[in-house]
């Protein structure tokens, strides 16, 4: 990624279970003390998903721990939805993408950008068992040759 990025937390169970077909990045509505604990790395995207609703994206079950310095009566809850900042015609794309069969969105990763919390969602396709399996061969592949030729070398 180019300056003034900061990656926090990523999602490498989605590129496990999901074929990413397109990616966006996208903004997130946040209060104060959520934006402190992500700075911290408090996050997880582990069961987090992407939906439009009411002609808006939201991300859901997204956990974000409370801030430990923030006042009890103004912490938000942890796993709330909280709404993403894109382009009108870029939700409706989206949209349409996902009421097609077999398409969800997924957080890939949240980074600070400019200071800006930035979310990447993923257009994602749901990997069968075998894909699955079929990817851990190549990459135990891919390893032991690399193996082989530091050795040889």
């Amino acid at each position: 990624m180019s300056e003034g990025v900061k990656i926090v937390a990523t999602n490498r169970k989605a590129f496990h279970d999901y074929d990413i077909v397109e990616r966006l990045e996208a903004g997130i509505a946040l209060e104060g003390s959520e934006v402190k604990s992500i700075r911290e790395g408090r996050i997880s995207l582990q069961e987090a998903y992407c939906r439009v609703e009411d002609g808006e994206m939201k991300l859901f079950n997204c956990h974000i721990a409370p801030y430990s310095h923030a006042d009890e009566s103004t912490r938000p809850d942890p796993a709330r939805t909280r709404k993403l900042l894109m382009h009108r015609s870029e939700i409706r794309k989206w949209d349409k993408a996902l009421q097609q069969k077999g398409f969800t969105a997924v957080p890939l990763k949240v980074y600070f950008k400019n200071g800006y919390a930035k979310v990447e969602i993923g257009l994602a396709r749901g990997k069968k068992l075998y894909d699955k399996r079929a990817d851990i061969a190549e990459k135990e592949s891919k390893r032991r040759l690399e193996q082989l030729t530091k050795r040889s070398s």
